[in-house]
């Protein structure tokens, strides 16, 4: 094939590459449109979603490489690795850096619903932290960061190590990993069934039918202070047990057979080998389980807002952000909130992140 015929088929790959660019750009921006529609319905709403979310990423990074393709080699092997971090750098900084940044600009603003910006300064800041109800809500996060991580990850230890030893290994992890492919609000209705205390006639809580069953009278559980955030803690601690166990478990199963019979050659007991030579060894695993855990409790909304919505006392900041923001449109106030769960959860993602790297 002569240059001549090389270079126009080149030209035109590279035109109709443009032009599909140019499309997917099209229809990206419609999908965004179409889907904010309030009139348009949901089951199309997630066709398009999905249809645009997996053939357009995957047609625009066909579009991207093909153009790159075109290019001199080492223009080509320079550019090819920005290709695909583009798009992902993109939605980074679209859906998390900017409202991030539009946040923290908020949060030093009395900004309030359909109105402008007004009154500079840290008075969001000081008015959250001089709050009654965000003590409370401290307090209550204090709790969970307290209970959450050291219940979770020690019965999931404790589990890790009994289920190695047992004949249907598989079978009991399974039992105790799935409350994991429940989602919190899932993991919240299923509770709050068990602690339901009916106005009148037959209990169908769990809880409260036991107690009725056995001649006492029924409880609302949910309206006991300060007990019930400990109930409402239960849940979490369920729901990440789970998770605790199955990391855990493998870092368990990597401790050495001839380490563990050593110490046993040398007179020490189950739990002092437990004690000892396990958790020693799986410290590491155990602090990357723990600093998750946390993270995750830090931001916990879902499970108190669907149990008491922060009521009768079981507020969190994060439950406490969200009304502040969508109830009553106060979004000053919301957003300082979220920028001080931000602060609160960024050591601990940097901590978790450099342990990442150092594994």
């Amino acid at each position: 094939m002569s240059d001549a015929a090389i270079g126009k088929n080149r030209g035109l790959q590279i035109a109709v590459s443009v032009i599909a660019a140019v499309l997917l750009v099209v229809v990206f921006a419609w999908s965004f449109n179409f889907m904010r529609a309030a009139a348009a319905p949901r089951l199309v709403i997630a066709v398009v979603a999905l249809v645009v979310g997996v053939g357009g990423i995957w047609g625009l990074f066909l579009t991207a490489d093909n153009l790159v393709s075109q290019l001199p080699t080492k223009a080509r092997d320079t550019l090819r690795p920005y290709v695909f971090i583009t798009p992902a750098f993109l939605i980074l900084l679209v859906y998390i850096i900017y409202p991030t940044i539009r946040t923290v600009y908020i949060s030093f603003f009395d900004f309030q619903r359909g109105g402008v910006p007004e009154n500079f300064g840290l008075q969001n800041y000081v008015r959250a932290f001089t709050n009654p109800a965000l003590l409370v809500a401290l307090r209550n996060n204090l709790l969970w960061l307290i209970f959450v991580p050291l219940v979770s990850v020690s019965i999931g230890l404790v589990v890790a190590v009994l289920v190695d030893r047992i004949k249907w290994e598989r079978f009991a992890k399974s039992l105790i990993f799935l409350p994991m492919a429940i989602s919190f609000v899932g993991a919240s209705v299923i509770w709050r069934f068990i602690y339901y205390r009916a106005p009148f006639g037959e209990q169908i809580g769990l809880l409260n039918a036991i107690l009725v069953a056995t001649g006492n009278d029924p409880v609302g559980w949910l309206r006991l202070e300060p007990w019930n955030n400990f109930l409402l803690i239960v849940i979490m601690i369920w729901l990440q047990t789970g998770f605790a166990m199955v990391i855990l478990s493998s870092a368990v199963k990597g401790v050495p057979s001839s380490l563990i019979e050593a110490a046993r050659i040398d007179g020490a007991g189950e739990f002092r080998i437990f004690f000892q030579v396990i958790i020693p060894f799986v410290s590491g695993t155990i602090l990357t389980v723990t600093t998750t855990i946390v993270i995750l409790v830090l931001k916990v909304f879902d499970v108190v807002f669907v149990m008491t919505s922060g009521r009768f006392n079981t507020e969190v900041v994060a439950n406490m952000m969200y009304n502040q923001m969508f109830i009553q449109g106060t979004y000053g106030r919301g957003a300082a909130l979220a920028v001080i769960i931000f602060i609160a959860v960024t050591p601990v993602m940097i901590h978790n992140i450099r342990k990442m790297n150092e594994a």
